[in-house]
């Protein structure tokens, strides 16, 4: 006998009591209005990952931007959620509790949490790479602040409280001889686009930050005036490297900023998308190979976004570090990870 709701319905023999059996065409129609969730049906099935970026106003949401516009026209399947936070210490935290999927971490805290890990069981894993971010200074074009030791005495804009390039930034003040705490007076900020503005009322005589597509310099080299930018002295690299194995060398081509005429040397590290423990294989899969795929994409809505190019990996983080599906498309490709 079959119901006005399209179920069939049998009497039951022993007793009495109706015994309802859902029909395919109704069982099909209950599973298609289901919630997807990034818990327990991941790989081909997963349709929505939550991406941990950063404080408004900085290079993290400007890149999980690209990113979801990346993944979406390679990969239409996945959808990626940004979701603003602190920055890259609560970003550890949340993956580590399960509350992120995937997370934009700086390199300084990355390496951090990645070199305290037991090397066995799951635990974070790197994804993919976002790019190299060198560390600068930025003020007026007006300031007489020309160098690092300019910076003495002076009220320096040094990032958010939980952002891996505040880290580099004190840092890099460290190995140039400058205490962050008592040599300067260090401004920590709610926003990462808070910065900017206090450079330009002057509350602040300069700004720290990294990256080539960070809002933050673009504002300052835009604004009526223009900006100068300066990395550490040349005799103070050495000693900053020796501070953090997780810092390189790295150039700033000239023309990155508007008035900026000439190459620029300094300091910064790689940042990376970390992934939370037991993160599925088959989404790791698609999403590199969406990355790979999309990185024309991601370089039209983001500065260096040709440097996510997983390939990236290969030199900058140890192999043990890989997520097991970033590291089968590494080979896959002819980058063996070492």
């Amino acid at each position: 006998m079959r119901s006005r709701d399209g179920r069939v319905v049998r009497s039951g023999l022993s007793t009495g009591r109706p015994i309802i059996v859902i029909s395919r065409r109704l069982l099909l129609a209950c599973l298609a209005l289901a919630p997807t969730s990034s818990r327990g049906q991941e790989g081909e099935a997963t349709r929505r990952i939550v991406l941990g970026t950063a404080t408004p106003g900085g290079s993290f949401p400007a890149f999980g931007r690209a990113l979801v516009a990346a993944v979406n026209e390679v990969d239409p399947g996945l959808t990626i959620e940004p979701r603003i936070t602190k920055g890259s210490t609560e970003n550890l935290a949340l993956l580590r509790e399960g509350k992120l999927d995937l997370a934009l971490v700086q390199g300084e805290y990355a390496f951090d949490a990645l070199n305290a890990q037991p090397t066995s069981g799951s635990g974070l894993t790197v994804v993919a790479p976002i790019d190299a971010s060198p560390g600068l200074f930025v003020v007026p074009k007006a300031s007489p602040i020309h160098g690092v030791e300019d910076l003495r005495g002076c009220a320096v804009a040094l990032g958010t409280r939980a952002s891996g390039f505040t880290l580099m930034g004190r840092t890099v003040l460290l190995g140039s001889g400058i205490d962050p705490e008592h040599d300067i007076r260090p401004i920590l900020l709610d926003d990462a686009g808070d910065g900017a503005v206090q450079v330009r009322d002057g509350r602040a005589a300069a700004l720290w930050g990294a990256s080539l597509g960070w809002p933050g310099f673009k504002t300052l080299a835009d604004a009526p005036g223009g900006a100068r930018f300066f990395g550490p002295a040349p005799e103070a690299v050495p000693k900053i490297l020796a501070l953090r194995s997780s810092l390189r060398r790295l150039t700033v081509p000239a023309g990155s900023f508007k008035g900026q005429d000439r190459a620029l040397e300094t300091v910064g590290s790689w940042s990376f998308i970390l992934g939370r423990p037991g993160l599925d294989d088959a989404f790791v899969s698609r999403l590199v190979r969406a990355i790979d795929q999309g990185r024309n994409t991601l370089a039209r809505h983001y500065a260096q976004g040709h440097e996510s190019d997983p390939r990236n990996l290969v030199s900058n983080v140890p192999a043990a570090w890989l997520h097991p599906a970033t590291a089968i498309y590494l080979r896959e490709i002819g980058a063996v990870p070492q």
